[in-house]
């Protein structure tokens, strides 16, 4: 049976969606967010969505592209995904392959990659160059049964509990707190701040996200703390960040936010939750472990330099 790798089109978004979703049941994502993830990616980035096929039917997908916000030239990223029902036929090396090709002719050095942690999967990486980095643990809440903590009756004095949906004139605010909160976050590469159109484009205005269900936390009229949340419309809910700035952690402000935004996610009929933390983010780790989520997968970090 042949494979054949070619260009995602919009038409394929469902296809799309049902392989990301068998290959990795603990995210979410819709046809509108993959569609959103074409059109709105930063030309900077240089972004490139692949979908393979046998025999006609889509059976996998990959995205690649520039890690262009890095402070460190010729960081790039590629991550295949295909259908367990269609893996040990050749779908994810012509994946990865083409896109490696791709990347190498913009001029990458290194490009990173995230394998589940399953032996055939990471013997898949390590047989192609590539070599463990680091670790990101995904969780989930059975939402529907789950004990969540009651909204507090009084709040600190200068807290309020808003939402996202309350910036929606002038999201600046949340901005500049997802900017500060994202810097923080354990990574392979070093970020910098990304522009404030982009941010429109490829997080504010992402299709998946509920900003009726994302929690914001202000302390003395300014944001100090959000729980951004992810919906599929299905009843799956994504905690997509979570943070706290620098000058009010130690509060308990990020555990204020994210039972808030659960509040609301089961009140809109959300049944499930997932969530995902480096190994290393002790805190939230932490956090979610108090909420009642469990582990259901991990992915490893890998990275091969180009030749």
């Amino acid at each position: 049976m042949t494979v054949i790798v070619r260009e995602f089109q919009p038409a394929d978004a469902a296809a799309a969606v049902r392989v990301r979703r068998a290959a990795a049941p603990y995210t979410v994502t819709t046809p509108a967010s993959m569609v959103n993830e074409h059109r709105a990616a930063p030309p900077a980035r240089r972004y490139l969505m692949l979908v393979a096929e046998r025999d006609g039917e889509v059976v996998g997908y990959a995205n690649a592209g520039l890690a262009y916000e890095s402070s460190e030239p010729g960081q790039a990223f590629a991550t295949p995904l295909v259908d367990p029902a269609h893996r040990g036929h050749g779908v994810g090396g012509a994946l990865l392959g083409t896109a490696e090709e791709y990347l190498a002719g913009l001029g990458a050095r290194e490009v990173y990659t995230w394998v589940l942690d399953a032996p055939e999967c990471r013997a898949f990486a390590g047989a192609r160059g590539y070599r463990p980095t680091r670790t990101l643990r995904y969780q989930r809440l059975d939402l529907a049964s789950a004990a969540l903590p009651e909204p507090p009756d009084v709040l600190p004095p200068g807290v309020e509990l808003r939402t996202a949906a309350d910036f929606a004139a002038d999201p600046r605010p949340v901005y500049a707190a997802d900017v500060e909160v994202t810097a923080d976050e354990p990574t392979d590469i070093p970020f910098g701040p990304v522009d404030y159109e982009e941010w429109l484009a490829d997080t504010w205005n992402d299709p998946l996200l509920d900003r009726e269900l994302t929690a914001v936390v202000l302390v003395d009229g300014a944001v100090a703390a959000f729980s951004a949340a992810h919906t599929d419309g299905e009843g799956r809910y994504v905690s997509a960040m979570t943070g706290t700035l620098r000058a009010h952690r130690g509060r308990g402000l990020a555990t204020l936010a994210k039972a808030e935004s659960l509040r609301r996610a089961r009140a809109a009929g959300c049944v499930e939750a997932y969530t995902s933390n480096d190994s290393e983010n002790g805190p939230m780790l932490a956090i979610n472990r108090r909420f009642g989520y469990e582990p259901c997968a991990t992915e490893v970090r890998h990275v091969r330099t180009l030749g």
